[in-house]
């Protein structure tokens, strides 16, 4: 697509895109797969020096970022440097889960309240903050050809659709998650901004040096039993790429074997 300017045709800027909450799994796989279709793409991260992440950057042209999206002037400054690096961010997926480890488990007389608030900020607050910048860049972007002003994908987790037992604090912090969300698409879908939320009832098998997949509690994929991250990427860039006359708003992905 180009645009005029006194006569002379100019390409569009290539689309920006940024995932919050960097690692080996969901967001290393969204990063190569936004860069190989064109965007411009940052990912952010409490420890962006994560060998994974400096892999993206070295073979994949991915701008790193230090953040703690769980403090507010931390997502700021991180909202106002890729802005100021690549340009206003078109689709922005945040990827955080958000549970402590001793929170794991932990039946309701049991868990650490403590433990349990780190969990909902971590998790649901740092996702508000995140979307409430988003929310401010891409109302001020200028519609595409759908008449879209960009994306804004929530990863969510099975406890979004169930409170398993012995994980009250996760629950709530993936209801809490859905919510956001929903409000969100009901406010801003109607202002060119689509918000999607997806659940991933799996686990979810990262792809190990050796080509096999795995997942650090549930072990080694056997017949694609596990989520493929790369194929979770593929369904994030095509509800980016959907027509807003028919805009997905609650996705949920689980293996072709899950039991639900």
């Amino acid at each position: 697509m180009t645009r005029s300017h006194g006569g002379d045709a100019q390409p569009e800027p290539a689309e920006v895109a940024l995932i919050v909450g960097g690692g080996p799994g969901i967001s290393a796989s969204c990063a190569r797969l936004f860069a190989a279709s064109g965007m411009r793409v940052a990912i952010a991260a409490r420890t962006p020096d994560k060998p994974e992440l400096k892999e993206l950057e070295s073979v994949h042209g991915v701008r790193r970022y230090t953040c703690d999206a769980s403090d507010v002037t931390s997502v700021n400054r991180l909202f106002r440097d890729v802005v100021r690096d690549i340009g206003a961010p078109r689709l922005v997926v945040h990827n955080i889960d958000g549970r402590v480890p001793g929170i794991f488990g932990k039946k309701i007389t049991e868990a650490d309240p403590a433990m349990a608030l780190e969990t909902l900020h971590n998790s649901a607050f740092s996702a508000f903050l995140v979307a409430q910048q988003a929310a401010r860049l891409m109302l001020e972007n200028r519609p595409d050809a759908n008449g879209a002003k960009g994306t804004v994908i929530f990863t969510n987790a099975s406890a979004a659709l169930k409170g398993f037992p012995a994980s009250g604090a996760f629950a709530m912090a993936c209801h809490a998650k859905s919510g956001l969300a929903q409000s969100m698409a009901r406010e801003l879908m109607p202002q060119g901004i689509h918000v999607a939320n997806v659940p991933i009832d799996a686990a979810i098998g990262w792809t190990r040096e050796d080509g096999s997949r795995a997942h650090r509690r549930a072990g080694t994929t056997v017949d694609d039993n596990m989520a493929d991250p790369a194929h979770i990427a593929e369904t994030y860039l095509q509800l980016h790429h959907q027509h807003r006359s028919t805009w997905a708003f609650e996705v949920v992905l689980r293996p072709w074997s899950e039991k639900w």
